[in-house]
């Protein structure tokens, strides 16, 4: 066991969480467990340093729920409700909506 592994009242240190940066690969964590080990830790769990950083914050999830079928489209629909409202604030009129219409048909035919 290293020397170092000790806390302040001078009990030794034998299992660990390790955290990594988020943009590890698994390569990469499997080598800070091993490297873990190493110094003599029973590494328990690798986990991400922002996850790490929620967690001693005390910031706590209240659902894992969501809109599993957000996607690409409802930023394409937000962005062009946001062009049309843009459109009519500076030209004082209504885009037509025939080309409007075009749009969308084109869309679907690409699909």
């Amino acid at each position: 066991m290293n020397p170092h592994n000790t806390v302040f009242d001078g009990q030794t240190i034998k299992n660990a969480v390790v955290t990594v940066p988020a943009y590890f690969n698994d390569s990469q964590r499997q080598a800070t467990k091993d490297a873990g080990s190493i110094a003599g830790l029973n590494v328990l769990r690798i986990i991400n340093e922002p996850t790490a950083v929620a967690i001693a914050y005390g910031l706590d999830k209240k659902a894992t729920a969501g809109d599993t079928h957000l996607g690409g489209e409802d930023v394409d629909n937000r962005l062009v409700n946001h062009f049309v409202s843009e459109f009519k604030r500076a030209r004082f009129e209504e885009l037509n909506k025939e080309a409007v219409g075009r749009r969308g048909r084109r869309r679907k035919k690409m699909e």
